[in-house]
């Protein structure tokens, strides 16, 4: 059994088979790297999964920008949920905040009724969030299985701190998974000083858009 287990972020289906062939534990499909993340083509969707047969996590982003969503935003992100939902994926990984720059309950609350029975993770809109103990326990009233954080930090190592008393405070009732720049070089120590179950990476060492499989087999190696 590892230490903890690998989520390789994709953003394009050479990316999900990278991440396939070389042990990532799950991937977490989206595009457009340059905005951090969207939803992913059907199309897209569907060819990474008839590729891959590990656990397959898709965003639910209809845009770049800001995670505060209009009444016509909220409503599309119900669609694409009841869409992708239904191509055989794992889990879905989305998330929105207020106005005032917190966790929006009522909104989060009903997409993750809607995606039942796959499990939710809230993507890093997180790291936006300032009273980020409170949105924790926001996170958990909601029904997210899972949290993808840096702690608002750049990078997972910059807010590992913060990302243990996470951990700590969720006390098992949500995953706590760093991510944001994670990488092989650091793996190890994140992992034992987060006491985190998951680590979330891109793999991407060289500034491009696939993942590296080297990297891969490095962060699994020192997560063995």
């Amino acid at each position: 059994m590892p230490k903890a287990f690998l989520e390789i972020a994709c953003f394009n289906v050479q990316s999900a088979i990278i991440g396939y062939e070389n042990g990532a534990n799950r991937i977490e499909l989206c595009m457009d790297k340059s905005t951090e993340g969207i939803t992913p083509t059907i199309e897209m969707i569907e060819q990474v999964r008839k590729k891959i047969d590990i656990p397959l996590h898709v965003m639910i982003r209809p845009r770049a920008g800001s995670y505060v969503y209009s009444t016509q935003e909220f409503e599309q992100i119900k669609r694409e949920i009841l869409t992708i939902k239904n191509l055989g994926v794992d889990g879905l990984v989305f998330g929105s905040l207020n106005s005032s720059g917190m966790v929006e309950v009522n909104q989060n609350a009903q997409w993750v009724e809607l995606a039942y029975p796959l499990p939710c993770t809230f993507h890093r809109a997180f790291d936006e969030i300032t009273e980020m103990n409170k949105a924790l326990e926001s996170l958990i009233q909601c029904g997210f299985h899972t949290l993808l954080s840096s702690a608002g930090k750049k990078s997972a190592w910059d807010g590992a701190s913060i990302l243990q008393q996470l951990v700590i405070q969720a006390n098992n009732k949500i995953i706590v998974m760093p991510g944001g720049g994670v990488r092989a070089t650091h793996a190890k120590e994140l992992q034992e000083l987060t006491g985190a179950k998951w680590l979330h990476s891109s793999a991407i060492t060289n500034g491009g858009e696939i993942a590296i499989a080297e990297e891969i087999c490095a962060i699994q190696a020192a997560l063995a």
